[in-house]
């Protein structure tokens, strides 16, 4: 099983921020999270996650050793990052959300994340087909791998919400993987 699960709470996403490549840590509820996520999940083989702090941080709570795949890190919002979502003009939002090849200023297109999701997604396809694979990262490259999941396009991102520290779950059936769940948070405490 591949379990896709996104780092744990931050002060840059309880204020709204957008967070890419910044490396702030784990606020208490965040790290509370990772506990949790933690104690959520099966006996877990393997823990790979995101070079940002936040997702190893998160990642840590597992008790293992963490690999690192810079695949998994997230978008890189360029000159946004860091600033409020109600900031970025209502005309680059709506470029943004219609093409996946738009790049924030000075940033990265979800195009370009999505492939670089999709090897990543395919180079673990067969460990999880096997064993319980636990992938610690962010909000875009969960929707990615959502996507990969369910062989549908990037533009399909736009639709999904994924909360902090929330699960989802990939199988496999004859070598394809099969979406079993999606955005799972029952296991959270309330902030």
């Amino acid at each position: 099983m591949l379990f896709l699960v996104r780092h744990g709470r931050t002060e840059a996403n309880a204020a709204g921020l957008l967070l890419g490549r910044a490396d702030p840590s784990l606020d208490d509820l965040g790290r509370a999270q990772a506990t949790a996520l933690a104690r959520a999940l099966p006996s877990v083989d393997r823990v790979i996650a995101s070079p940002l702090r936040r997702a190893q941080e998160t990642a840590a709570a597992f008790g293992l050793p963490v690999e690192t795949d810079d695949r998994w890190i997230e978008l890189d919002y360029g000159d946004w990052d860091g600033q409020p979502i109600g900031d970025v003009p209502v005309e680059a939002w709506t470029a943004w959300r219609a093409d996946t090849d738009f790049c924030p200023p000075g940033g990265e297109c979800l195009g370009d994340l999505g492939r670089r999701v999709r090897a990543a997604c395919d180079d673990l396809a067969e460990s999880a087909s096997t064993s319980n694979v636990v992938v610690v990262t962010h909000v875009s490259p969960v929707k990615a791998a959502v996507a990969w999941a369910l062989d549908v396009g990037d533009e399909a991102t736009w639709r999904m919400y994924v909360a902090p520290a929330s699960i989802s779950r990939v199988d496999f059936r004859d070598t394809r993987p099969v979406l079993v769940s999606f955005d799972e948070v029952g296991h959270l405490p309330q902030p």
